[in-house]
């Protein structure tokens, strides 16, 4: 059974500004790629936190079954969140342990919906550092960038 594998990327011009997100899926038989789908989007005036959750969210939705699966992002933000802030945001009704409301709770819970039905690692990777699947996400968030850039 091949391993799937699914890199994000966000990307903002100004931030906040126009954004993209994008998603390299790899479904690999050990080191043998065996399948590959991308996905990008964008929007005109968002962040690039938000563009990084949208990322991830997007590789988790398009999923059409459940399935187990790694997300690896270049965004400390994300990997942090979803894996260890998000319980104390939730114990909180979503509060930062000062008291502020969490930014981007929308993306948050729809985050948290999205992964409900796969087994997800959530893995970190230096972003910029020569990794080719990474280089590949980002240039997708460029690309579902373009079109809201004037």
């Amino acid at each position: 059974m091949p391993e799937l594998f699914a890199y994000t990327d966000g990307a903002c011009s100004g931030n906040p500004g126009p954004g993209g997100w994008g998603v390299l899926l790899l479904a690999r038989d050990g080191a043998t790629v065996v399948k590959e789908r991308t996905l990008q989007g964008g929007e005109q005036m968002t962040t690039n936190n938000r563009m990084e959750l949208l990322a991830a969210i997007s590789a988790l939705e398009t999923l059409a079954r459940p399935s187990e699966l790694t997300i690896i992002t270049d965004s400390a933000y994300v990997k942090n969140g979803v894996t260890e802030w998000i319980h104390g945001w939730k114990r909180k009704g979503w509060r930062t342990a000062s008291g502020a409301p969490v930014k981007n709770v929308d993306l948050w819970q729809r985050l948290e919906e999205a992964q409900k039905r796969h087994k997800v690692t959530w893995a970190w990777i230096k972003g910029h550092a020569g990794h080719a699947e990474n280089e590949r996400a980002d240039e997708l968030a460029r690309a579902g960038m373009a079109p809201f850039k004037s």
